[in-house]
């Protein structure tokens, strides 16, 4: 009677709440749904009470806790920062230079020293907080203990001051200027302001401090390099002295206008090598130069020499011939040539011309002198040079150590003069108080609080209250595996949908059922169609199961074989639940003393037990008393003869049996009928509950044609409120 045709739910493989959402493959090789509007409704309004409770306390929570803080004031002073400092003088650049990619970092560590304890115990000595009244906290503020040491408890009491101190103050570090901000919260806002200006007051005064105590290293130090680069150079120059007057090496002393490293590079036979060679080059060249006249002249006639003939004696003795021969020739004329006065004359011109020629003579004799000079010259000069040469080249060799010697006290000479000019500056800059921080704004005694602040602790109270319940939604969903929604039925357990039946109350219950045209029995109907539709041609034996009580099983069973009788099938319902047969209840007041188990076991007939049915051709049979041995029954050969003789009068036989979970009547039963329906209760059920009981009825061997899932909420599935009632009704409708 049973055919081997199994329908069943995919895989065994566990799944998480939001498997429902994402793509995945499900036993048929579907995909299951995408998160979808639907489905975030359904979640929200399945979880809306937990959600309210949730969001609804944290919001308390945060309002009671706003009410019960302490005000706590914030006041703020700022400073200006010059990284690269104010150089007034030369000196004040001890600090190194500050790059420019390092000046966020340069920023931050000032912050770390604005809030470090070190600041933290000159701000509390400033202001004597530890002798302060209402500073310390209680227990603190007030005379030590006794028996207690004096400098530990002053101790005791400075530490507490600093820690409150770091608890309270911050540094807001610029990162597009150089302002930065010192903030300090309080519950007192006078104190606020008041630590707020100690610590912009201190911070000042610690980089001048720390300026100045450079300042004054720097001036230890060179004076300690000064007086020992000083003992040096004295040790170094008396040494090179000392060498110098053992090897005979003499310095000439340096004068105005000479080079001072060329003065003491050089020594007097240095020196007067320099000159004597100077000496014989200026007399060579004149040497050259006479020699180069002599024998120019040497091979003219006295009176061609260009020197002659510019000669101004020679140039008077010649203008004095001419005057002397014109008069001889005048007188040639008048007189005879032994006159006397002629004779006188031609006397007189002779002379002149003797006078002429040895003028001439004695210049070309000087020119001839001043070559023999310029010669001799050059010779004691090349002579001298040649001694002074030797006694240089022996000086050398000498001066090696005199060299390293003098270059040492020349070094630390050097040195001594760059430490003094140095110190002298640092010295200059000591005076300056100038440092690379100054005091902007003081901070002013705040009027409003910064904490608590009503708005932003709600803002964030709703903030955390949003996600603190839809946390817990979320995680309620996660372990909450509850099939509620038609496609989820489908998807999950891997078998077809035969329908669903809306949730009615169990008041309204038998009243829906009575009208024809209600929404539960138009879901009925459409329920029988899709049975119809899913039972082989020759199948006439149904049974109605669920997963455990109370799913709407028996209802189901009943509605859907008054539906039967409706369509003219002559319609058997029996009550298979041996063990709490319940169907007689909704349909008579009483229950039978007999039913289905005396019916079996043949102690009595089915006319006699049986019930009438709200159909015409329903005929019901009720459980009766539950027998002692459900399972013999069902598995014994009495159900089938039973089966055999009421088919020949009925052509649908119902079995409205016990539920599967824990019990083995509805799988025994399950072999003998043509069709098992599984009922599910909608939001009742968890997925591995109803997976399991499929599983059973499969392995039973029984061919499960579909699911009716009961009770289902279009609410809790995320549909819309109408959903429920989209059967279309024709009670108003008049007949034509």
């Amino acid at each position: 009677m049973n055919e081997a045709k199994h329908i069943g739910p995919g895989g065994g493989k566990s799944e998480f709440w939001l498997d429902r959402f994402l793509p995945n493959s499900n036993a048929d090789g579907g995909q299951n749904r995408a998160l979808t509007l639907p489905a975030l409704k359904g979640f929200l309004y399945r979880q809306r009470y937990v959600m309210a409770v949730t969001f609804a306390l944290v919001i308390l929570a945060a309002l009671f806790a706003t009410l019960l803080m302490t005000p706590i004031y914030k006041a703020a002073s700022t400073v200006r920062i010059e990284p690269y400092g104010n150089n007034i003088v030369e000196g004040q650049d001890l600090a190194p230079v500050v790059p420019a990619n390092e000046i966020g970092r340069y920023f931050i560590t000032l912050g770390n020293v604005v809030e470090s304890r070190n600041l933290a115990y000159r701000v509390a000595d400033s202001l004597k907080l530890t002798e302060r009244a209402g500073f310390l906290p209680e227990g603190m503020d007030g005379a030590k203990p006794n028996g207690a040491d004096e400098r530990a408890w002053e101790r005791q009491k400075r530490e507490t001051v600093v820690d409150m101190l770091q608890g309270g103050v911050t540094a807001i570090v610029p990162f597009d200027s150089r302002i930065m901000s010192i903030e300090y919260r309080s519950p007192d806002p006078v104190l606020a302001a008041e630590i707020a200006n100690a610590y912009a007051d201190n911070f000042v005064l610690d980089d001048m401090r720390r300026s100045l105590d450079a300042n004054a290293y720097a001036q230890d130090y060179l004076q300690e390099q000064i007086a020992d680069v000083r003992g040096k150079l004295q040790d170094a120059e008396l040494a090179a002295n000392a060498y110098a007057r053992k090897s005979g090496i003499v310095k000439p002393l340096a004068t105005g206008g000479i080079d001072e490293a060329e003065s003491e590079a050089a020594t007097i036979t240095a020196s007067n090598l320099i000159s004597i060679n100077q000496n014989y080059t200026d007399a060579r060249a004149r040497r050259i130069a006479a020699e180069q006249r002599w024998r120019t002249v040497s091979g003219l006639p006295a009176a061609q020499l260009p020197g002659v003939q510019q000669s101004q004696v020679v140039q008077a003795l010649v203008e004095q011939r001419s005057t002397k021969a014109a008069e001889l020739v005048d007188l040639q004329q008048r007189y005879d040539d032994n006159y006397p006065t002629v004779v006188e004359a031609r006397a007189q011109i002779a002379e002149l011309d003797r006078q002429i020629a040895r003028t001439g003579s004695e210049i070309k004799a000087s020119v001839r002198n001043e070559y023999d000079i310029a010669r001799r010259q050059e010779q004691a000069l090349a002579a001298e040079m040649k001694n002074v040469t030797g006694e240089s080249l022996a000086e050398q060799d000498r001066r090696v150590q005199y060299n390293l010697l003098d270059r040492e006290a020349r070094a630390l000479r050097g040195q001594l003069a760059s430490l003094l000019a140095r110190f002298n500056e640092i010295s200059t800059a000591a005076n300056v108080k100038e440092g690379s921080i100054t005091k902007l704004d003081a901070a002013i005694v705040p009027t409003v609080p910064v904490t608590p602040n009503l708005w932003r602790n709600m803002l964030a109270a709703i903030a955390i209250g949003l996600a603190s319940a839809f946390g817990l939604a979320i995680l309620r969903e996660i372990f909450d595996d509850r099939l509620r929604t038609l496609e989820e039925v489908e998807e999950r357990l891997g078998l077809p949908l035969l329908g669903h039946t809306p949730f009615i109350e169990n008041e309204n219950l038998r009243e829906e059922i009575a009208q024809p045209f209600s929404a539960l029995s138009e879901s009925y109907a459409s329920i029988v169609s899709s049975i119809e539709h899913a039972l082989p041609a020759d199948s006439r034996v149904l049974q109605f199961t669920s997963s455990q009580a109370s799913e709407g099983k028996s209802t189901t069973s009943m509605v859907v074989a008054n539906q039967f009788a409706q369509l003219g099938y002559r319609t058997l319902l029996v009550d298979a639940d041996l063990r709490r047969p319940g169907l007689s209840k909704l349909i008579a007041d009483k229950r039978p003393e007999k039913g289905f188990a005396d019916v079996l076991k043949g102690e009595a007939a089915l006319a006699d037990v049986q019930l009438q049915g709200t159909a015409e051709r329903l005929t019901v049979l009720p459980g009766g008393k539950a027998p002692d041995n459900p399972v013999e029954l069902l598995s014994s050969d009495l159900l089938t003869k039973f089966l055999d003789e009421q088919g020949e009068h009925f052509d649908r036989i119902i079995f409205d049996s016990s539920p599967v979970m824990g019990i083995a009547d509805a799988p025994l039963l399950s072999r003998h009928v043509d069709a098992t329906v599984f009922v599910l209760e909608a939001n009742a059920i968890d997925q591995s509950q109803a997976r399991t009981a499929i599983r059973r009825l499969l392995h039973a061997g029984a061919y499960i044609p579909g699911i009716v899932m009961t009770k289902y909420r279009a609410l809790l599935a995320g549909q819309y409120y109408g959903y429920e009632y989209q059967y279309y009704t024709y009670r108003e409708a008049a007949p034509a």
